[in-house]
């Protein structure tokens, strides 16, 4: 991956370069955005990435076809598979109406920890649930957990490789009906080919596929698949 002239050169499928912006991220986001203000939380952490660290959120541009998801079909429940830092959870939950159920599960417990400190700072902390543990073992306790019996949309931007298993998880645990929105990120770059052969060819869903270049570059293509459950 080629770097912008404004930061470092990073590698996207290094783990080591993500988990250490992490917490500079953080300090730069509390020092640089007002408190309770999820616009200005969202707006510091667009601006650390372009400018200073990459970051594997969905991005700015991305977002905006999140957001535009979440405007079209007004979910009451939402369903998140890869909380990161909490930069999705807070576009997200910026589009939802005050009485929405809020999930969203991270694996990795110092992006929660991160994430939780972000919610807490941009005031959203009590409409968002936020899990830690592995997807696959989170899914199927969420009916009896939190008494879902579906969800309205669900946003996987985890793990490429485990985006099929779990889509059909849910399918399994029935948590996709008909109506369920599926806005999947990350699908070109670096890619999730199982998963769209999938979808794309299930006449159980019909799909769209919304071009973008990946988060915080202008050299590399992706998109955003959006897939309604019939």
């Amino acid at each position: 991956m080629s770097a912008s002239p404004l930061r470092p050169e990073i590698d996207y499928f290094s783990l080591s370069d993500i988990d250490k912006g992490q917490e500079n991220m953080l300090a730069h986001v509390l020092k640089n955005s007002a408190k309770g203000d999820i616009d200005s939380v969202i707006k510091a952490i667009d601006d650390y990435c372009w400018t200073t660290n990459w970051m594997m959120n969905v991005g700015d541009r991305k977002g905006l076809i999140l957001e535009d998801a979440i405007r079209k079909w007004q979910p009451k429940s939402v369903l998140e598979l890869g909380t990161f830092c909490g930069y999705s959870s807070l576009r997200i939950v910026s589009q939802l109406p005050d009485d929405a159920r809020f999930i969203t599960i991270e694996m990795n417990p110092l992006s929660a920890a991160v994430a939780a400190q972000l919610h807490e700072h941009a005031g959203v902390t009590s409409r968002i649930t936020l899990v830690v543990g592995s997807t696959d073992n989170v899914i199927p306790t969420l009916s009896e957990r939190f008494g879902i019996q579906s969800f309205d949309l669900i946003f996987i931007d985890h793990w490429k490789e485990v985006y099929l298993r779990d889509l059909q998880l849910l399918e399994q645990m029935t948590l996709i009906v008909n109506g369920t929105v599926v806005v999947a990120d990350n699908v070109i770059t670096p890619g999730a080919p199982d998963y769209l052969a999938y979808i794309r060819n299930n006449p159980n869903y019909e799909s769209i596929f919304h071009e973008a270049m990946l988060e915080y570059t202008d050299t590399h293509k992706d998109g955003v698949e959006i897939s309604i459950r019939k």
